[in-house]
Formats: structure tokens, sequence, C-alpha cells
């Protein structure tokens, strides 16, 4: 029988992986793992925020990191510096406005090392009811999207020409992604959240013959890879977040031996 702490681990990893999976998938389609990285380091600045105004430290990282994809909208239609640059000035700059906001915080104790890596044993009721809410949403908000979103990984302009509100769809994918960033921080952390998105979509990838069934594929490779790094976490007693993540960089070098052995076999 599992200890409850380990069961609301379990379901608050599960939960995580799979929204972060099919979410993930169009991450990789549309080469948009910068800006997850982005989004997660703005989280710190979100958690700073929650504890200022004594919040809901969730509310508080939805908040900024749904602000930043908002001002990244925006800068985007100046077009006088490239997105990357773009991303790179917000993603540094919200990080160390974040890490001298809670350094300024003396009264106020901070886990920082929890924050950057996780700390999915601690998962209480709340944070599971917050897992499951923002993962429902943002999967209805998928599976309504869905058409759209691969007409506009496609081409943005043949979406616009079917009549899709691309600017829109944009804005509102990039507030998914800060939804999930927001809910899978206490997994495993603001460091490593962008793992979650792009690894399992990366790993399904080689043996998807569709975009649903990788999708699909991305779900069941984080569960595992959730699975499998709590199991490691609890034999051998090593950080919870970062045994997910090698969890599940295990499944993706087993996937590139298992494509480099199938590829003679198929030659034949």
């Amino acid at each position: 029988m599992l200890d409850e702490f380990l069961l609301r681990a379990l379901l608050a990893g599960c939960g995580v992986a799979l929204v972060a999976g099919p979410l993930g998938s169009f991450v990789v389609w549309r080469r948009m793992a910068y800006f997850g990285d982005t989004l997660a380091h703005a989280a710190l600045l979100g958690v700073a925020l929650g504890v200022l105004l004594d919040a809901n430290l969730t509310v508080g990282i939805v908040a900024v990191c749904g602000g930043i994809a908002a001002m990244l909208a925006l800068l985007q239609r100046e077009r006088r510096l490239a997105t990357d640059t773009l991303l790179g000035i917000l993603s540094h700059g919200t990080l160390s406005i974040g890490l001298i906001a809670l350094a300024f915080m003396e009264r106020v104790r901070v886990d920082l090392l929890g924050y950057l890596f996780g700390d999915i044993l601690a998962v209480s009721t709340v944070d599971l009811v917050w897992i499951f809410g923002g993962g429902a949403l943002v999967a209805a908000l998928l599976a309504g999207m869905w058409r759209q979103l691969l007409v506009m990984t496609i081409s943005e302009e043949l979406a616009a020409v079917e009549g899709a509100p691309v600017a829109f769809l944009r804005l509102l994918f990039m507030l998914m992604m800060a939804v999930v960033v927001a809910v899978a921080m206490k997994v495993v952390g603001i460091l490593l959240i962008t793992s979650m998105l792009i690894i399992p979509a990366a790993t399904a990838r080689r043996f998807a013959q569709t975009p649903e069934a990788m999708a699909a594929g991305a779900a069941v490779v984080g569960v595992v890879a959730v699975v499998c790094g709590l199991s490691g976490s609890f034999l051998f007693d090593t950080p919870s977040g970062p045994s997910i993540v090698t969890a599940a960089v295990a499944l993706f070098g087993l996937s590139l031996v298992a494509g480099l052995v199938s590829r003679p076999l198929e030659a034949r």
C-alpha cells in the first residue's frame, strides 16, 4: 500500500504528464522549447509576487507567465528584434528580478531549491486540485483548437486564409503553456519544466504515424517517466524531480536505440 504522500506525488506527476505530452507535441512541432524556458524562468518572479502579496503561488505564477506571453505577443508585432533575442531578454530578466525580489524578503523563508528542482513529495491536496483543474482546462482548450493549431503549425498563412484567428490562437497557446508551467513547477521545478514538455514528445515522435498518435504517445511516455522516476527516487534516495527527467531521458535514449535497430530490419 502506497503512503499517502507517495500517492499524491504519483497523481501529481501523472496529471502533469497527461497534459504536458500533447501540449509538448506542439512545442516540438513549432520549435518553441526556448519559449517554454522563458516561461519557466518567469515562474520564479511569479513565486516572488505570490509571496509579496500573500497570495496563492500558482495564481502568481499564472499571472506573471500570462503577462510574459502577452508581452511577447505584442513585442513580436514590432519585428525590430528577433524572437529568440526577445525570449533571451525576457527569460534572464525575469529570472534575475525574481531572485533579487526573493533576496529582499528577509523575513520570509523560501525553499529556493524546491522551486528550482521541484518538491513533488510535498504535493498537497490543494496542489492536486490546481494540477488536475488546470490540466483539464488546457486539455479541453487543446482539443477544441486541435485542427486549427495543426494548420497553423504547417503554415500560419494557410490558417489565416481558412479564417482562423491566428494571433488569438497563438496567444491562447502561449497562455496554455503558462498554465502548464505553473502547475508543473511543484513536480519538476522551474529549471526542469521544459523537459516534461519536449522529451516525451520527442520520444513519441519516432514511432507515431499521425499527430494524434504522437500526442497520445507523449502522454504515455510522460506517465512512464513519472512512475520510473518516482520509483528510482524512492529506491535510491535521489531527488524526485531530476529522477523523473532522467527517466524521461533514458526512455528517449531507448527510442534512439530502437530506431537504429529497426532500421536495418526494415531494409531487408
